[in-house]
């Protein structure tokens, strides 16, 4: 994992120059399994033309291999000190930009140019914020990411599963979550405490829900997911404010039993409520 852009061991890099310290408190654990990494780059399924934006380049060891694969790479990196490594590395290379900032208040977009794809072995801290921030349009052809187990399991599970929550639904409504490969904690320098796991994230060509809708979208997941455990009827009736036969009406609409539970629901069956609720005066 990296910082807000990402980690490290003391030490010294190829060159013998000294590292950058590791700074726990931005969740640094620097990747280093060569493995992994190359299974990383091939997840990306590059074709040598895309321009690349990685989050998260810590020292470099994903860096040096996505600048020799793609025909531009812009890297985000938080820490200023390892901002500094990285642009000295890299400065006889004019295909490399590095971007010292907080990805989270960054443009990737903008930071990228045009077309884009995305690479991030993003802070465990805040995964979250990351992947939904990276899903605002424009959004990349294809992102990889390195993330802990844990989420990997909740981004890609299916309906009706254990892992299946609100991250799941609000992830699929609008992309193809991929489980790649699991990622010991061996493979970084100092190893986190946890398992961790490589998924892909491809945007769909046709998301259930409306760039428009999003927001409110995410929020009645959101909602929902909060009592997971109830009936769609109860939880429609509490969160819409209706009478049993009114929110009867507007699960018919959206083609959604009364008396199934919200983890039994595919993203787009939230996205029909949201559409059903939207046309209910009052709701």
């Amino acid at each position: 994992m990296p910082t807000r852009g990402r980690p490290g061991a003391s030490g010294a890099d190829g060159d013998g120059r000294a590292l950058p310290p590791v700074r726990k408190s931005l969740g640094q654990h620097f990747l280093h399994d060569t493995r992994v990494l190359n299974r990383i780059v091939d997840a990306l399924q590059l074709s040598g033309g895309e321009t690349v934006l990685e989050i998260g380049p810590g020292r470099g060891a994903l860096t040096d291999r996505l600048a020799e694969r793609c025909r531009r790479l812009v890297i985000i990196e938080y820490d200023r000190a390892l901002a500094k490594m990285l642009r000295e590395r890299y400065a006889g290379r004019p295909s490399v930009e590095v971007v010292e900032g907080d990805v989270l208040t960054t443009n990737l977009a903008a930071a990228a140019g045009g077309p884009y794809v995305l690479a991030g072995n993003v802070p465990y801290y805040i995964t979250t914020p990351i992947l939904f921030h990276a899903l605002e349009p424009p959004r990349p052809a294809r992102a990889v990411y390195l993330v802990q187990r844990e989420v990997a399991d909740r981004l890609t599970a299916a309906p009706g599963s254990r892992a299946y929550g609100a991250l799941s639904v609000n992830v699929q409504a609008l992309a193809r979550a991929e489980f790649v490969a699991a990622v010991p904690a061996g493979a970084f320098r100092p190893p986190p405490k946890v398992e961790s796991a490589i998924v892909r994230i491809t945007p769909l060509d046709r998301p259930a829900v409306a760039p428009e809708d999003e927001a409110r979208f995410h929020a009645l997941v959101q909602q929902l997911f909060g009592m997971r455990r109830k009936q769609m009827r109860r939880i429609v009736r509490a969160v819409a404010s209706l009478d049993a036969g009114a929110a009867d009406a507007v699960l018919h609409r959206a083609g959604i039993e009364p008396e199934v539970r919200p983890e039994t629901l595919a993203p787009a069956a939230f996205a029909r409520l949201l559409a059903a609720l939207r046309a209910t005066p009052g709701s």
